[in-house]
């Protein structure tokens, strides 16, 4: 008799806290409920329906006690709790749309000047591409992967990579915000900076690195989505051959248009000593520029590819686009200029030494890239022979991205893959090859290679404000004529 007499006082009580509900709150519930099942329908989670009890019993119910404290007879509980409630929420909010929808993001170099400004700070859409699913789902939304100096997210749990359904592919051209694939590995010291793991172990040796932690730090290990952000135009799509010939990119042997703000180095000499209003004016970036003085030993050594400029002429190098170069002729400042690639060798600077894949192909360069028949670009399906070259090349796909135990065996001249020789490799995702507009100036896939599918981040839409490092706040700090002004306008 007492158990049937609770489950009628069970029903009776559920009754009438149903009974209770305002219309207000059942159309709140009904609204935010919509958002969640689409969201489940989205995420093609159905295990995540078990929610739905939740948010039923906080809008309607009210089972679980979660504003216990409104009811508190301190002032002060109230307030406290008002506030941790706010602010829950609102972290909670942001979790989902930073996850989900897109984000903001500042340009912290000039990779991609003019069309990207270091200074400008932009909203990042990830639903274009769709979303990634967060791997790693338990982190603080407001920072990347450090707050006060510890990691901000937890490795475990961890999920696999997978993407909801976006608008459209990535596209040639498009700029992409994307994790550094070379940062799965970092040394703490040099995480902020462009020496990466890879290349600090080409330079000092695994042994020094991983050992001598006074100068190198921990070694850490970022998961995917916890890795540095980088934004670069994408110019090479999965399954093209890409190539560069002296500045000309081609794509399948298709020559392919410069983007409109694209820029390369350049040493330029002038008619007069130019000034930090000149370079404001030219749209130079003053901490870009290297001067050299007129009775220099460098500048001297310069002259024979500066003919037309008088030998005690000023010179200076600097990322031009044609446009500035235009316009500084047009004005008469500039009498002479050289592409600094050209004059690099006078420098001692090798340019071959430091593109990817190192060590593989000894005369490329950052203008002349690809070989004759240019560099595959791996695609998801698509099958290679695995030789020397083949491995130099894209053993970090297999190893690092893709989660394969391979080496080379060089008494054997065969490659190993989970512990079996193999002589061709099929690719389990999409490759990219990303490059800045910055040419001359922009650490990219020249550098480290391709971006697996699974880095990708998003597209940049919109400025949302942009700030000039260079000015002060009432000397034109604020670029006003950038502010929600599209973030890749060479895209129609």
């Amino acid at each position: 008799m007492t158990s049937e007499t609770n489950k009628q006082s069970m029903a009776e009580d559920f009754k009438s806290r149903i009974r209770a509900v305002k219309t207000t709150r059942w159309i709140r519930f009904a609204v935010v409920m919509l958002v969640f099942l689409l969201w489940v329908v989205w995420m093609r989670s159905w295990w995540l329906l078990i929610f739905a009890l939740l948010l039923f019993d906080i809008y309607i119910t009210g089972y679980i006690p979660f504003t216990w404290w409104k009811k508190s007879k301190s002032p002060v509980t109230r307030t406290v709790m008002s506030w941790v409630d706010a602010i829950v929420y609102a972290l909670v909010l942001v979790y989902f749309v930073f996850a989900f929808v897109g984000q903001n993001y500042q340009i912290p170099s000039s990779s991609l000047e003019k069309t990207l400004l270091t200074g400008d700070y932009l909203w990042v859409n990830k639903m274009v591409y769709g979303p990634r699913v967060p791997m790693t789902p338990v982190h603080f939304p407001l920072v990347h992967n450090k707050i006060f100096g510890i990691n901000s997210y937890l490795d475990h749990p961890s999920n696999e990579y997978r993407r909801l359904k976006g608008l459209r592919n990535i596209e040639e051209g498009d700029i992409v915000v994307f994790n550094f694939p070379a940062g799965d590995t970092v040394a703490a010291k040099y995480e902020e900076t462009p020496m990466y793991y890879d290349l600090l172990v080409d330079q000092y040796g695994w042994n020094e690195v991983n050992t001598n932690k006074a100068q190198f730090g921990e070694i850490i290990y970022r998961p995917v989505d916890r890795r540095q952000n980088f934004v670069k135009r994408c110019v090479g799509l999965p399954g093209q051959r890409l190539k560069i010939s002296n500045d000309t990119m081609y794509i399948d042997g298709q020559a392919r248009p410069f983007p409109e703000n694209v820029q390369y180095n350049y040493i330029f000499t002038t008619t007069r000593p130019l000034t930090s209003d000149d370079f404001y004016d030219l749209g130079i970036t003053e901490s870009d520029v290297f001067v050299y003085e007129p009775m220099s030993a460098a500048r001297q050594n310069l002259q024979p590819f500066l003919s037309a400029s008088q030998p005690g002429s000023y010179a200076y190098m600097a990322p031009l686009t044609q446009q500035m170069i235009a316009d500084m002729k047009d004005a008469g400042t500039m009498s002479d200029l050289v592409k600094f690639s050209r004059v690099a060798p006078l420098f001692g600077m090798d340019l071959t030494s430091f593109v990817f894949p190192f060590g593989a192909n000894s005369n490329w360069t950052l203008s002349n890239y690809g070989g004759e028949n240019g560099l595959y670009i791996p695609k998801k399906g698509d099958t290679i022979k695995l030789d020397k070259a083949a491995w130099d090349t894209y053993q970090r796909c297999i190893r690092n991205y893709e989660g394969h135990k391979a080496f080379y065996n060089s008494a054997e001249g065969k490659v190993y893959i989970d512990g079996k020789a193999a002589d061709s490799y099929t690719f389990a995702m999409d490759y990219y090859f990303m490059m800045g507009d910055n040419r001359d100036n922009s650490q990219d896939s020249r550098f480290w290679g391709f971006v697996p599918e699974d880095h990708v981040v998003g597209t940049p839409m919109i400025v949302l404000a942009s700030f000039d490092r260079d000015r002060g706040l009432f000397d034109g700090k604020i670029r006003w004529n950038r502010i929600l002004r599209s973030a890749n306008p060479d895209k129609k």
